[in-house]
């Protein structure tokens, strides 16, 4: 063994025991050796003597990507003498008397590793170097089966290398593709054909492998070579004995069919087409799916028989004449039993495409209405394959009743899965609504007199049959529930599943019920089965926690359309409620299955719905309330006595009730107006004040627990939205501990807050910005960076992404202060201290921030103060120094620099907004400062950036008139025109 067999066996070797600097000085040498240039000889030398695979692997992989790349500095003798030594190896010849090894006598990979040398040297060379290549070949045939298979991997290397279009090609490849199919087709495709049916003939019995090999290739060919040659009785015959005969190994039979499936998806005229389709006689396969055959064979034929029903479907589309259409129209007829047989009945992998062929079938149905008598039994047979579909395998059932990992990924599949099937439901309910209506009342009756667990698998279909439908219903059909519907939702409400317990058909039942409550905002003598379905075991009693949650939400949606119409049903319900709200009303009842909080908020919502409508009268509002209120702000108070003595990180239980008590009362609070708590029922008004009395209190006790602090927020929230200005007592506290501890994330959610009281009561809150606004920019200045934000690695932490938050929500805030009359707040005693401050921080935003809306509020914030702050060009300075800093600062950076910039696109919108507001800016600070601002603008910021004298005096004249459109797009052009020149002094970025 010399040196190059070491370091090619070092190179190889995984088994970790070679030393890692051996390994890369083997893996320079190879490479080093590569770069030699009698590289080939040396390769093809080793091929002749070396036994060791890995050396005939790098040899011919090496080979290979020499041809690749240097085959065109190659000279005559070098090419000649690589073509005669490589096809000499694939023909099982000597390359001299010295030959002792065959290649061929290798494993697969190294032949597959030849036959890609052959190819690579036929993509050069044939037809006009080496144009008897294949023919050359077919005469080696006969030295058996180890040539003949070596010729299949060439084929089919050829096909995968250089001809199909199924991967990526170059222009240049293509057209070398082309010139190889037609000198192949000129000069050996017929002889090729010739030797494949020869071989099949002789090998048949005695190597199905190589049968199936040449099966392989020649389905790859059939697309472009001419069909005659294997359309024809010998051979079509022969590709039918050998998937028919019983005899024959599955492998080679489903071999043959895929064969078949290409003759029969050659591209052709569609007559020509139908003529080949039909001389198939494809009845004579019909019985193999119902055989009980491997699986890989029926996969086989049942790709086959889609194939062929696909194409005979392509034909009756493309065929226009009603003559024309007759044939195709019986060819499906006689194939479409069988597809709906391998649907119901087999394992396959052909399912998708089945459901394709059967969407594009109905697509076709479309036209023919009414359906001639076969056709309806088809439409009928394609519900049942639906059906039969949809069903989820009961092998899953425990764990999809639990939803355990495995539960899980097959209920992910399954809705994946569905989606199409739903969607060809819906085509066929277009097609024959009654015959799809009468299928599912059948299916769900069928369920309905099923007194046995183990149908869960067909209830839960039935069920999600009905539930689909839904989708394809419009309004008025689904509120007059006309057809049957008037028949199928009394019998789905009336109705108690054996299996009700399983988790999936529970949701599924309820979703239903869902999808149809439109049906019962006109039938409203079924809301007390509605309700039932909701209230009792089915549903908010599930034993199931999924579907109680889920049941939950549901019942809250209801309530939210139904509302007035449940008025006298509001007793029952909160009966039915007692014990699900009374985990709310009992210290520690939370669980940790009710963590999620979900379905009590849901709970108190629909409540909330229910009891807040003025249709309840006021004692039985404030009963009702009372009840509800009182037991959840005593829980409180007993949870907040003693809190103080203990570290809340002990009772982690106690926390997590009282995060779920305000988001009860929370979500009750939704099913109140405004208009009811303060003007029509103010009673019911003080009683969420006294309530948020108690919540405030929370704050105090914890005032460090960033969960309750947010929840309460939440809760402040909601009391301002419904008890506008009476709210006003209980705002200085709560802001004053809700300020005192914030984080910068707290602090963003307190913004947020004072947001809302703002932009609802204007000018109303200008005593408590005043009070509050100090605190917030002292904490605001301190907290966030003065440079910009740290960028690149490490730079995208959760404390850099709250600080980012908090400087957006900031921002908002200002422009809400700005834009709302408020910016007197700015001015305050306490406040003159942090307005140098916020006018950097805003200009620099303006000019520099990433995020264009962020600049657009900052510019925006600007006009604003030049109006409030500015009465006219020459009068007294409301705020001393402002008008020199908009003139000399903004203005400058701003208006001008900031748009120089070459970041600043004018071909996004959002920057086109911002750059409409900058213009505007410009004629407020004129009409607010006259000549003062254009005498700098033009001879301080327009010199600086070398703009010509005369687009100058143009910028005056748009600037003196009135149309800001024309301001705009010659200030626009103006801009492009200086960043064109790019000689001034700024730096252009």
């Amino acid at each position: 063994m010399d040196d190059l067999e070491k370091a090619i066996l070092i190179s190889f070797d995984e088994s970790g025991a070679v030393d890692s600097a051996l390994k890369a000085q083997a893996v320079g040498y190879c490479r080093q050796i590569k770069e030699t240039p009698s590289i080939c000889s040396i390769c093809i030398e080793r091929l002749c003597f070396s036994k060791l695979v890995q050396v005939q692997f790098w040899c011919l992989q090496c080979l290979h990507e020499v041809l690749r790349v240097r085959y065109s500095s190659m000279g005559v003798e070098e090419k000649s003498f690589i073509r005669k030594s490589v096809f000499s190896l694939a023909c099982y010849e000597s390359i001299d008397d010295k030959n002792l090894v065959r290649v061929l006598d290798g494993p697969a990979f190294i032949k597959n590793k030849l036959a890609q040398v052959m190819v690579t040297l036929i993509y050069f060379e044939y037809p006009m170097i080496w144009p008897s290549v294949f023919v050359d070949f077919l005469s080696n045939l006969s030295k058996g089966v180890i040539v003949i298979d070596m010729f299949c991997r060439v084929l089919n290397a050829l096909d995968e290398e250089v001809i199909s279009l199924d991967y990526p090609r170059s222009q240049e490849e293509v057209a070398i593709a082309g010139q190889i199919k037609d000198a192949m087709r000129q000069q050996c495709i017929s002889q090729v054909v010739r030797a494949w049916y020869d071989i099949l003939l002789m090998y048949r019995n005695s190597d199905p492998d190589l049968c199936c090999s040449v099966l392989d290739s020649m389905r790859r060919y059939v697309s472009w070579i001419d069909i005659g040659l294997i359309a024809n009785d010998a051979f079509v015959g022969l590709l039918f004995e050998l998937m028919l005969v019983s005899g024959f190994p599955c492998q080679l039979r489903g071999a043959a069919a895929g064969s078949i499936h290409a003759v029969a998806a050659k591209r052709m005229d569609p007559k020509a087409k139908l003529t080949l389709l039909q001389s198939l006689q494809i009845r004579k396969v019909f019985g193999l799916v119902a055989e009980d055959n491997d699986i890989e064979l029926v996969s086989s034929v049942a790709s086959l028989l889609t194939g062929y029903s696909t194409e005979v479907l392509e034909c009756l589309k493309r065929l226009n004449s009603e003559d024309g259409k007759a044939v195709p129209t019986e060819l499906l007829n006689e194939v479409l039993p069988s597809v709906f047989y391998v649907m119901q009945n087999c394992e396959i992998d052909e399912t998708f495409s089945i459901v394709q062929f059967l969407s594009g079938y109905v697509g076709t149905l479309k036209s023919l209405v009414p359906l001639t008598e076969t056709q309806s039994l088809h439409v009928g047979q394609i519900l049942e394959v639906i059906r039969s579909q949809i069903r989820f395998d009961p092998a899953y059932r425990n764990n999809l009743d639990v939803l355990d990992k495995l539960g899980k990924e097959e209920e992910d599949r399954m809705t994946e899965f569905r989606k199409d099937l739903f969607v060809l439901l819906r085509s066929v309910g277009r097609v024959a609504p009654d015959a799809t209506q009468i299928f599912i009342r059948n299916s769900l009756a069928s369920a309905v007199a099923s007194n046995v667990d183990v149908d869960v698998e067909e209830i839960e279909a039935a069920l999600s049959l009905l539930y689909a439908f839904g989708e394809s219903l419009n309004d008025e059909t689904m509120k007059t529930g006309n057809g049957l519907l008037g028949e199928l939702i009394p019998m789905l409400l009336s109705t108690k599943f054996p299996c009700h317990n399983n988790r999936l058909v529970a949701l599924i039942y309820l979703e239903t019920v869902t999808r149809y409550m439109k049906f019962f905002q006109e039938n409203t003598q079924y809301i007390p089965l509605v309700l039932s379905a909701f209230l009792d075991e089915r549903g908010i009693h599930h034993p199931n926690s999924n579907v109680s949650r889920r049941a939950s939400y549901l019942f809250m949606r209801i309530v939210k359309l139904l509302k007035a119409k449940l008025v006298p049903y509001i007793e029952t319900i909160l009966q039915s409620l007692q014990d699900t709200v009374a985990q709310f009303t009992t210290i520690y009842a939370a669980s940790k299955e009710l963590s999620g909080c979900e379905d009590g908020s849901h709970i108190f919502e629909a409540i909330g719905l229910l009891i807040g409508m003025e249709d309840v009268p006021l004692e039985k509002q404030s009963e009702y309330l009372t009840a509800l209120l009182t037991p959840l702000c005593q829980q409180v108070e007993a949870m907040l006595l003693n809190a103080k003595a203990q570290n809340p990180e002990e009772s982690p239980e106690k926390i997590r009730n009282i995060q779920q008590i305000i988001m009860a009362i929370n979500a009750l609070s939704k099913g109140f107006s405004e208009r009811l708590v303060t003007a029509s029922r103010p009673a019911i008004g003080l009683m969420f004040k006294q309530t948020l009395d108690v919540l405030l209190r929370i704050l105090i006790i914890y005032p460090k627990l960033e969960p309750l602090r947010c929840k309460v927020t939440s809760f402040i929230h909601r009391m301002v939205d419904i008890l506008g200005s009476s709210v006003f007592p209980y705002l200085p506290k709560a802001l004053e501990q809700l300020l005192a501890e914030s984080e910068p994330k707290e602090l963003a959610g307190f913004l947020l807050l004072l947001n809302q009281l703002i932009c609802k009561f204007n000018t109303g809150v200008g005593d408590i910005l005043e009070e509050v606004y100090p605190a917030i920019a002292s904490r605001v200045f301190n907290i966030l960076p003065r440079d910009a934000f740290p960028t690149g690695p490490g730079s995208n932490t959760e404390e850099i992404r709250e600080l980012q938050e908090l400087q957006r929500t900031f921002y908002t805030f200002l422009h809400v202060i700005a834009t709302h009359d408020l910016s007197s707040v700015f001015l305050a005693s306490k406040s003159r201290a942090y307005l140098d401050q916020m006018m950097q921080l805003i200009l620099h935003a303006s000019c520099n921030h990433k995020d264009i809306l962020v600049r657009k509020a900052c510019v925006q914030i600007f006009i604003r103060l030049i109006k409030d702050w500015c009465a006219s060009p020459y009068g007294e300075e409301k705020v001393p120094g402002f008008r020199s800093f908009v003139v000399e600062a903004f203005a400058t950076n701003c208006c001008l620099y900031s748009v120089l910039d070459k970041s600043f696109e004018f071909r996004d919108a959002n920057t086109l907004v911002l750059f409409g507001e900058i213009v505007l800016a410009q004629k407020v600070m004129f009409e607010k400062f006259g000549n003062d601002f254009l005498v700098h603008f033009l001879s301080k910021s327009f010199q600086s950036a070398h703009c010509p004298r005369d687009l100058a005096e143009q910028y005056c004249q748009k600037l003196q008139g009135n149309d800001i459109k024309a301001l705009k797009s010659f200030y626009q052009s103006l801009i492009e025109n200086l960043r064109r020149q790019q000689n001034g002094s700024l730096v252009f970025r």
